[in-house]
């Protein structure tokens, strides 16, 4: 990405950002929000941790550019928030890391961290939030961001994918499962582009590569969903969502593939099983 693209989408991004924060009761003017270390605060109460006010981050140096916002809604969840904010210091962390090894040198664009963290549902015993956006230290374009978070708040805990399925034959259903549906995407994609038969064969080969070696039966390759919820509130579905370069080039962005319950059911542990759809 060149200079000038580079650093109107870091613009656009902040703009953004500050005009969420507007909205929230900020005066204009305010160009410097608290650091995600200070973004979170919580007191202890009888009942446990009181609710904690997640606050949006502007930072803007000649080296670097922050945005990062939290949806307000999280907040009433203690440690969902903690982890939102664990996992945006995170990303705040690598970025000001590599700014400072720029030393006296500055980039050809400003190092630019841009996070939008979005509540796709919030009941009673399932929350889930999506975390998207990217950070750029150089190159032809920006890390890609992609996470997801589901909290139980009847446990207090997030469903994580290594206690969701707990046995290897479980891994290698659902792996078998979502690689047949990425091929399919892929092929679908070859035969939609200006392409001889012979280029598009090649290119779904390439991709099968690709495809096989992110969907290994393994918790890791399978860490971030959202549920798909029906009427009643339980999972219809889990929605797998893979970033780029995991089982695509970056061209083909973030890829996602929704696996059934009635699917998912016979490997989901017990403890588990009574959040999903039975029909």
């Amino acid at each position: 990405m060149n200079r000038f693209a580079q650093g109107s989408f870091a613009a656009a991004t902040l703009l953004l950002v500050l005009a969420g924060c507007k909205k929230d009761g900020q005066q204009d003017g305010v160009t410097t929000a608290p650091a995600p270390e200070q973004a979170a605060t919580s007191t202890e109460t009888a009942s446990g941790p009181a609710p904690i006010n997640l606050s949006d981050v502007i930072e803007h140096t000649p080296s670097y550019m922050v945005g990062i916002s939290y949806p307000p809604a999280a907040a009433k969840y203690p440690g969902l928030a903690q982890e939102l904010t664990g996992y945006a210091e995170h990303a705040r962390a690598e970025l000001l890391k590599a700014a400072s090894e720029l030393g006296n040198d500055k980039p050809t664009a400003p190092y630019e961290l841009s996070l939008s963290f979005d509540m796709l549902m919030d009941t009673p015993r399932v929350v889930a939030v999506s975390a998207d956006g990217s950070s750029y230290t150089g190159g032809a374009h920006g890390q890609p961001l992609v996470a997801r978070f589901v909290w139980l708040p009847e446990q207090q805990k997030l469903l994580k994918a290594e206690d969701l399925i707990n046995t290897p034959k479980g891994w290698q259903a659902l792996s078998d499962y979502v690689e047949d549906k990425l091929l399919e995407q892929a092929t679908v994609r070859a035969q939609g582009e200006d392409l001889s038969p012979e280029e598009q064969q090649e290119q779904v080969r390439t991709l099968s590569r690709m495809i096989d070696e992110g969907t290994a039966p393994e918790p890791s390759n399978f860490s971030q969903f959202q549920p798909v919820l029906d009427d009643a509130g339980h999972i219809s579905a889990l929605r797998f969502v893979f970033p780029p370069y995991q089982v695509g080039p970056y061209s083909d962005g973030t890829q996602t593939v929704d696996v059934p319950a009635a699917v998912l059911l016979p490997n989901v542990a017990a403890d588990y099983r009574e959040l999903f759809s039975r029909n």
